[in-house]
């Protein structure tokens, strides 16, 4: 949260449970500003007074009357509000020379009333893209996580660091971030910490971890010496023009990763293993998406008496680190071009809030060695994203802002599909959430598969000559893979 002058007036959007909360911070802090008003469209609360504070409606109509300053801000409170409805006030809030507009998150993360002035962020285009995101029971969906020791596996990444901010609400003994990336796991550490520090989440023992995934002797010597109950390995390498370009490194992170840490949380004693997939799995083109559905079998065969392992397997997420959102966001700002592939390119998305939730309910799903996947609707048009995220900005698609098509990169579709040809969907008892049948089973030969790519990743005696040959490991996959193809332009 950004940190305002107090001489600035804010005006809260919404007088409810939320609003109110966050106005009591403010005035107990009383360096953030002064609230100014209360912006509501309840009759029975127009008129009267909260805490002190004039509670001003309806909104629309107010919002041009208010004689707000350069340095007001204006704070969206109602973390229920439709995205058509939260749209509405954002144009209404921009009209009226509100430059400053912020936002809480959505209502899954916030329980039973409970806002916090720290959760409140910078509205983005996110926040009014037209898909509605579940409504997730977060108390509900935690249960199974009380008491529990929890270990997140690329917790400084987007899914990952969502996950452990969700956990806080989760009365877990100890959260575990495990990343080789030292910044970003700071980074979520000492989010959490402030978080907690300001009252968000329940108490829980935050404990942030260094190390690597293909270090096996290390994932062996860290599961058995934290005792994670629970396990949910997020971390891959996941660009995919970036790991057709070194599909070496991505076989090694993303395949023997996946089974050092599936082998070191079963001798450790886990009891549930929940994996992060992605729909590229799913008659995959790319060595990404190889890497993944490699990766799910992996998980899938390590189902015991002892540990529930399972995949949960999803489509885009809206905002995430390396994905087009930030991308669109830096070309707009910079007068453009925004570069997609091409105009009927789509691609499936999900907030990543939504995601998390949806992640962490289904991993208390009973069902044993199950492979999930989660409802993300209707695919979008990217150039109608692009579009959209230009208008936000305040510019006009084509006139102000041009884009250009720039055609699909290595390993990438025109169209996603969350599922193969071999694979149906059931639904579940749990809203958000499907299961993947598979006609004829797997057909994946796995323990071979992994054997062939070994001495490509590492240098096995007598097999020197196959250590780090992409030809090889190309032939490798397309051998097992129908839908895998070599891409014109693969680097050499």
């Amino acid at each position: 949260m950004r940190k305002t002058t107090g001489s600035s007036r804010i005006y809260i959007i919404g007088a409810g449970l939320a609003g109110t909360a966050i106005a009591k911070e403010i005035q107990e802090k009383g360096i953030f500003g002064s609230v100014a008003a209360f912006l509501d469209d309840d009759p029975g609360k127009i008129g009267t007074k909260l805490m002190g504070v004039p509670v001003l409606g309806p909104i629309r109509d107010v919002l041009p009357v208010l004689g707000n300053r350069p340095h007001d801000e204006a704070l969206i409170a109602m973390p229920g509000a439709s995205r058509m409805v939260l749209k509405g006030i954002y144009e209404a809030l921009k009209q009226a020379g509100f430059s400053r507009i912020r936002i809480l998150p959505t209502i899954s993360q916030i329980l039973d009333g409970e806002a916090h002035l720290i959760q409140t962020k910078e509205i983005d285009p996110v926040d009014l893209l037209p898909r509605e995101p579940l409504t997730i029971n977060l108390s509900e969906a935690l249960r199974y996580l009380r008491g529990k020791r929890v270990l997140i596996t690329g917790a400084g990444g987007s899914i990952g660091s969502e996950l452990a901010r969700q956990l806080l609400f989760g009365g877990v003994q100890r959260l575990y971030l495990l990343g080789h990336g030292e910044n970003s796991i700071y980074e979520i550490d000492r989010e959490l910490r402030l978080l907690q520090k300001e009252g968000v989440g329940e108490k829980a023992a935050v404990v942030p971890i260094i190390g690597e995934l293909q270090d096996r002797d290390f994932m062996f010597y860290i599961l058995e010496r934290l005792r994670a109950d629970v396990v949910f390995h997020c971390a891959a390498h996941k660009h995919v023009p970036l790991m057709e370009a070194n599909p070496v490194e991505a076989i090694k992170n993303n395949v023997f990763g996946t089974r050092n840490l599936v082998d070191a949380a079963r001798a450790a004693g886990t009891q549930r293993f929940v994996f992060v997939s992605t729909d590229k799995a799913a008659d995959p083109v790319s060595v990404y998406g190889c890497s993944k559905r490699i990766a799910e079998e992996i998980v899938l065969s390590g189902d015991g008496e002892v540990c529930a392992y399972m995949v949960v397997r999803f489509g885009n997420v809206l905002g995430s680190r390396g994905s087009i959102m930030p991308l669109f966001k830096e070309q707009i700002l910079t007068g453009g071009p925004v570069t997609i592939t091409t105009p009927g390119t789509t691609r499936f998305f999900m907030t990543i809030p939504e995601a998390a939730s949806l992640i962490l309910k289904a991993g208390g799903v009973t069902e044993k060695g199950a492979l999930f996947v989660l409802d993300m609707g209707k695919p979008i048009r990217i150039q109608d994203l692009a579009e959209q995220m230009i208008r936000f900005y305040g510019f006009e698609p084509h006139r102000d802002i041009p884009i250009e098509y720039i055609g699909l990169r290595p390993g990438e579709k025109e169209h996603e599909t969350l599922t193969a040809e071999d694979e149906e969907l059931k639904p579940t008892p749990y809203p958000g959430i499907l299961q993947v049948v598979r006609n004829g089973g797997a057909n994946l030969p796995v323990e071979r598969i992994v054997e062939e790519l070994r001495p490509i990743c590492f240098r096995v005696p007598g097999k020197e000559y196959l250590y780090r040959n992409r030809e090889h490991l190309t032939e490798v996959l397309a051998r097992y893979f129908s839908s895998y193809r070599v891409l014109v332009g693969r680097s050499a």
